[in-house]
């Protein structure tokens, strides 16, 4: 079995990768963590995929609208950057997304692991299940392929 890869938003690696833009073509879910002062104040998350994901207080947490309990959380200042409100509840990504298939990093190893740190937690992933994706401040994610497949487009 191959050695898993570990990689950080800083990673050289990461310029040598030929990302592409996308844009996400539906409607998201989104509500606002606020608990009260004697909650507490961090919620853990599982992914769809997995991952243990921090939510802190004033962090989004979005859902896709055929899964919604299926959330993930993102920091306010990139949400606030990156998605619009569209109604009460729901968003859209303004932002396009950059990615890469995870597999460009394991050689077309699709069965390779790789750990990515992600702003809101460590998240292991199946090289040939995944893409590799970019924000707007230089920060990784894992992203579902099957989500790449049927809920993005490139940008032309």
């Amino acid at each position: 079995m191959s050695e898993q890869i570990e990689l950080h938003s800083g990673d050289a690696i990461l310029e040598e990768l030929q990302f592409r833009a996308y844009r996400i073509i539906e409607e998201r879910r989104v509500t606002v963590f606020l608990p009260a002062p004697d909650e507490p104040q961090t919620k853990e998350i599982v992914t769809p995929w997995g991952g243990l994901l921090t939510a802190t207080y004033g962090d989004y947490l979005i859902s896709e609208l055929d899964a919604p309990d299926d959330r993930w959380p993102i920091a306010r200042e990139i949400f606030e950057e990156t998605y619009e409100i569209t109604r009460p509840g729901f968003c859209v990504k303004r932002a396009s997304v950059q990615l890469v298939p995870l597999v460009e990093l394991t050689d077309g190893d699709e069965d390779r692991m790789v750990i990515v740190h992600t702003l809101e937690g460590v998240e292991a992933a199946r090289a040939g299940d995944f893409f590799l994706a970019k924000g707007v401040r230089g920060e990784i994610w894992c992203y579902p392929k099957e989500k790449v497949l049927t809920k993005m487009k490139p940008v032309e």
